[in-house]
Order: C-alpha cells, then structure tokens, then sequence
C-alpha cells in the first residue's frame, strides 16, 4: 500500500515536469511565430495550451485524492501542497505562451515587432525557454543551490524588460500606438512567464528545506561576524 502511496507522489512529480517542459516547448514556438508571422505554429500553440490545462487538472485532482486518502503528514504533506501551487504556476506559464502566440494570430499576416526589436525579443523569448528548462531540472533533481539561481538568472529578463520599455518611451518611436501596444504586452507576458519559473524554483526550495526560498537567500547574505579568532 505505501509502494502505490509513494508511486503516486512520485507520478506527480513526473507530470510537473511534464507540464514545464510543455510550457518551456510552447514559449520557445510562440516567440518564432510572433517574430515570423507564422499563423500556423500560433495555431499550434494555441491548441496545444489545452493538454497542459489538461495535465493540471489530473495532477490536481491526484493531489487532492491523496490527501483525502493517505491524509499525509511532514515532508509527504509538502510534496502534494507544493506540488498543487507549482501546477498552477506552469498552467499560468502555459497561458502566457498562449497570449504570445494569440498576438501572432491577431496581427497575421502583419509582424506585430518591429525589426529593430525582434533581436530583444528573440533574446526574451530564448531566456524564458532556458528559464523553464532550469525549473524543470530543479524538480528533478531538488537542486536548491540551482533553485536559488533562477532568480539571479531572472535579473536578466528584468534587464531586457526595462530596455524594451526604453524603446517604447524613446521620443523617436514611430511605430503608432497600436504597436506601442502590441510590444508592452509580449514585454509583460515574458517577464510574468520568467516569475512564473522563478516561483516553481523557490517552491521547490520550501519543499526540499521547509524554509522559503527568501529566508535561505538573505541567510546567506549575513556576512560573517567581525572578530572572535584566537591567537596564539
């Protein structure tokens, strides 16, 4: 009976990977057909949203069914909360790639970035990508020095976010405001996406440590206490 309980946790897990690499598959298509004017990968995306919608509920309606049967306690009883709130961490992932890829539709056969701002938004796209490829390999492993990463790494989406808005307030835009638009949404859609694959990452972190990812963090940030050495 415990064997089946603990296969049962396990296949949890093996569905949140399932759902990030999903999610990490669907923002890496949706960048291509936004930036290429691909309606039919848009398509694709858009379609492909409702397995991850789908993954999300079984895992949801699993965890449930375990705690009203098995009733954990401690460590297990983390597993299935924080597997529940991950679920919906990268079930929102899934949606912001949708979001990316509708916009790719909703502007066909017309590109909605400029060119001279495909190169930052390749660049946004690509690191959401590498983001949720990171988060998916911190389930796997419970990595929490790597958990603890996804957040420095998240600096660099902030980065790129801000250089996008700089365009966007730059008395030489020209391109309307419907594009000034356009552009402040995808830039809002891959910065939530990259907080979405931070969030996965500390939750992993309370999983493993029972502590948040933030206590750990600023523990780490005390520097040490001046004096107290002994001499001989």
């Amino acid at each position: 009976m415990r064997d089946a309980y603990h296969e049962e946790l396990d296949s949890i897990g093996d569905g949140l990977v399932e759902m990030a690499r999903l999610v990490g598959s669907a923002i890496g298509r949706a960048t291509t057909a936004i930036l290429d004017a691909d309606l039919k990968l848009a398509e694709s995306v858009i379609e492909a949203d409702q397995k991850v919608d789908e993954l999300q509920h079984d895992l949801e309606a699993r965890a449930i069914a375990l705690l009203a049967r098995q009733q954990p306690v401690a460590t297990d009883l983390r597993i299935v909360v924080t597997s529940l709130r991950m679920s919906a961490d990268l079930e929102r992932s899934g949606d912001l790639a949708q979001h990316v890829a509708k916009l790719a539709r909703l502007r066909f056969p017309e590109r909605a970035v400029p060119q001279y701002l495909h190169a930052t938004i390749l660049e946004m796209g690509q690191l959401a990508q590498r983001l949720m490829a990171k988060a998916a390999e911190v389930i796997i492993t419970k990595d929490v020095d790597l958990a603890l990463q996804l957040e420095q790494d998240d600096d660099e989406m902030d980065l790129l976010h801000r250089t996008l808005f700089q365009h966007l307030i730059d008395d030489r835009w020209k391109h309307g405001i419907e594009t000034a638009v356009d552009v402040t949404l995808l830039g809002r859609y891959y910065e939530r996406y990259a907080d979405h694959a931070v969030a996965v990452a500390k939750r992993v972190v309370y999983l493993v440590t029972g502590e948040h990812a933030d206590e750990i963090q600023q523990q780490q940030d005390v520097p040490p206490a001046v004096g107290g050495t002994e001499q001989g």
